[in-house]
C-alpha cells in the first residue's frame, strides 16, 4: 500500500508543477488558465495529503524516528516533583 501511494504522491506533485506552471504562463483570458488553477490545486492538495500519509506510515514502522515533540502541559510533571 506504501508503494501505491508513493506513487500517488510522485504523480500528484508532478501535476501541480505541470498544470501550475501552464496556469502561470497561460493566456488570462481563457477558460485554460481556471483549468489549469483547479487541477494544479488539486495535485498539490493530494501531495501534501499522501506526503503526511507517508511519513506517520514510516514513523509508525520504525523506517523514520518519530519527531521529537514538546510534550503538552498535562503530561508535564510539576517543578520540584521528581
Amino acid at each position: 500500500m506504501q508503494k501505491l501511494i508513493a506513487i500517488l504522491n510522485v504523480i500528484a506533485w508532478a501535476g501541480f508543477w505541470a498544470f501550475g506552471y501552464i496556469a502561470l504562463t497561460s493566456d488570462t483570458a481563457g477558460s485554460s488558465l481556471t483549468i489549469a488553477a483547479l487541477l494544479a490545486a488539486l495535485g498539490g492538495g493530494i501531495g501534501i495529503v499522501a506526503w503526511l500519509w507517508l511519513v506517520r506510515h514510516s514513523e509508525a514502522t520504525g523506517y523514520a524516528k518519530p519527531a521529537k515533540q514538546v510534550p503538552r502541559e498535562h503530561h508535564r510533571q510539576p517543578e520540584g516533583q521528581a
